[in-house]
This record gives C-alpha cells, structure tokens and sequence, in this order.
C-alpha cells in the first residue's frame, strides 16, 4: 500500500512540476507549484513526519503561495506572456540539457539504493523540528526569511508605477 501511495505521488509531483516549468500562464503555473507542494506533503506522511507534512502544507502551499500569486498579480505580466522568439541556443542547447539533467538524475537516484538508514524515534516530531530549527538551522532560517522579505520589497518596488 505504500508504494503504491509512493507511486502516484510521485506522478503527481513530476507531472505537476512538468506543468511549473512549461506552462506559460504564471496563474497556472503558481496552482501546479501549489499542487506540487501538497503532494510534497504527502511524502511527508509516507515517511511518518506528520508534523513536517503539516508545516509543509500551512506555510509554502499557504502562505508563500499567497506571496507569489500576489506579485503576479501586482505585477503587469501582459507583455511576458506574448512570448519572444527562441533563438537557436534556446532550441538546440535547451532540450540537450534538459536530456543530460535527466540522465543525472537517473544515476544518482539508482546510486541511493538502501542508502538512508532508518530513522530514530522522535522523527518528525515538534520536539525534533523545533530543536534542530532553532540549534543547528537557526541562521540559515532567519536569512531566508530576510530574502523572502527582500524578494517582496523589490517586487512592490518593481510594480510601483511611475507618476
């Protein structure tokens, strides 16, 4: 049953990400990154991390979705959307290293075989993620709350219209 409930979260996470990547209305793309972020979730709840799954779900598929859908909507994406045509970097070099990434992929993830050994009790648990969060992970954290602040600013700046 488990791998079963692996299998098509990972469908869902890869064709989800297919369509962020690919699809050229913002609005849509932010609603698969929303989607995607859930199934995330759900790997979260297969490896018994209930509570990570929960903070994955209210804070990115939540809050900074709503981030994101606000600059796309702040910002005035009529031209973007039109689309450029590809040069022949775009065309050639695009799609090689799109092959060569996968390959990649494809290695690393066959090298992993029985590679992560099984957790400790306590996995998982607000004990165990306020702990690390706030010893080992303490600065990483706050400067990426600093750049998500950063990121807002610059994009309202962005926007702000000229008078």
């Amino acid at each position: 049953m488990t791998l079963l409930a692996f299998l098509i979260l990972s469908l869902l996470a890869l064709v989800s990400a297919c369509v962020v990547v690919v699809h050229r209305n913002p609005v849509v793309a932010a609603l698969a990154l929303a989607f995607n972020l859930v199934s995330i979730a759900g790997f979260y709840f297969l490896l018994e991390a209930q509570f990570i799954a929960l903070l994955q779900v209210i804070v990115y598929a939540g809050a900074i979705m709503v981030l994101i859908l606000f600059v796309i909507m702040l910002l005035n994406l009529k031209q973007e959307l039109r689309g450029q045509p590809s040069g022949f970097v775009a065309r050639v070099l695009g799609p090689l290293l799109g092959i060569l990434f996968a390959a990649l992929l494809a290695r690393a993830f066959l090298g992993v075989r029985g590679a992560f050994p099984p957790h400790e009790p306590g996995y998982g648990t607000v004990e165990a993620v306020g702990r690390e969060l706030y010893t080992r992970f303490y600065y990483p954290f706050e400067v990426v709350s600093l750049l998500l602040v950063a990121a807002m600013v610059g994009a309202v700046l962005l926007a702000k219209r000229r008078i």
